[in-house]
C-alpha cells in the first residue's frame, strides 16, 4: 500500500515541483524534483495578480461549495432521520421512490432543470448552483444506513425525558453521526468544488465563474506556460487539502467505530 501510495503521489509531487520552477525547467529530463533555481514569486504573482481574476473565482467556489455542503448536511441528515427513526404512513414507499431516482443520469434532467431555473429567475446566479446541489439522494441513503445502526434505546430514553423530535435529532442523532457527517462533508465539498458542468451551463457572467471555469480561462492565457498552470492547479486544490486535514480524524473514527461494531 505504501508503494502504491507513492505511485499515485508522483503526479502531485511533479505538479508541486513544476509550480516552483522556471518554464524552461519544467519539461527538462531527467526531472529535477527539487529545482536548483526557483521562480515561485513570479508564478504566484502571475496567478493571483495577473489579468485573470483568479482570486474572484477562488472566492466564488469557496462560497458555493461551503454553502452547498452545509445545506446538504442539514437536509440529508434530517431526511435520513425521518426515514429511520420516525414512523409515518408510506415511509418505506417514499424512500424507495427517492432511491429509484438515482438511476436517472444528471444529464437526462439537464434541460428540465435549465427551464426551471430560467422560470424561477435564478439563471446566471450562484443561487441556481446552490439550489440544484443542496439536496443529495446518495448522501441521504448513506446517512440513513448509518442511522439504522443507532440503537433505538437512546431515542426511547430521550422521549421518556420529554425530548421532542428535533431535540432528539439535534442532541442525540447528530453527535452520534459525526463520523459519517464528516465523510459526507468531505465528499460533497470536493464534488461541488470540482463541478464543471453546472457552472458552465448556468453561469454567463465571468464575475460569477467558479474555479473550474476560471481555470479554463487561465489555460487560454497561459497555454504554453506549464509552470504558471501548475501554480494555478496547486492553488486550486489547497482548500480540498484543508477540508480533508480538518475532518480526517472524524472519518478515521468512523472507520474505527465500524470495525468495533462489526
Amino acid at each position: 500500500m505504501g508503494a502504491l501510495s507513492i505511485f499515485f503521489l508522483v503526479p502531485f509531487i511533479w505538479m508541486v515541483s513544476s509550480a516552483f520552477k522556471f518554464e524552461n525547467d519544467v519539461m527538462r529530463f531527467p526531472i529535477e524534483w527539487i529545482p536548483e533555481t526557483i521562480n515561485v514569486v513570479y508564478n504566484f504573482k502571475a496567478v493571483w495578480m495577473g489579468n485573470v481574476p483568479f482570486y474572484l473565482f477562488y472566492w466564488n467556489s469557496i462560497k458555493v461549495a461551503l454553502t452547498v455542503t452545509l445545506i446538504t448536511l442539514v437536509f440529508s441528515s434530517m431526511a435520513a432521520y425521518s426515514f429511520t427513526k420516525l414512523q409515518f404512513k408510506g415511509r418505506d414507499l417514499v424512500f424507495l421512490l427517492l432511491i429509484s431516482y438515482m438511476i436517472i443520469p444528471a444529464q437526462a434532467t439537464l434541460i428540465p432543470r435549465f427551464m426551471l431555473i430560467r422560470w424561477m429567475g435564478l439563471y446566471d446566479t450562484h443561487a441556481a448552483l446552490i439550489l440544484m446541489d443542496m439536496f443529495s439522494i446518495y448522501f441521504t441513503f448513506l446517512l440513513r444506513q448509518f442511522m439504522l445502526g443507532v440503537n433505538n434505546d437512546f431515542i426511547e430514553a430521550a422521549k421518556i425525558d420529554g425530548a421532542g423530535y428535533f431535540r432528539i435529532f439535534w442532541s442525540i442523532m447528530l453527535p452520534l453521526c459525526r463520523p459519517v457527517l464528516a465523510t459526507v462533508a468531505i465528499i460533497k465539498f470536493i464534488w461541488t468544488w470540482n463541478d464543471y458542468q453546472n457552472p458552465l451551463i448556468f453561469l454567463l457572467d465571468k464575475k460569477l465563474y467558479t474555479i473550474q471555469l476560471g481555470m479554463a480561462l487561465f489555460r487560454d492565457d497561459y497555454t504554453n506556460n506549464y509552470a504558471i498552470m501548475m501554480m494555478a492547479s496547486l492553488s486550486a486544490i489547497i482548500p480540498l487539502l484543508i477540508v480533508f486535514v480538518i475532518l480526517q480524524r472524524q472519518v478515521i473514527n468512523g472507520i474505527a467505530l465500524g470495525g468495533v461494531k462489526g
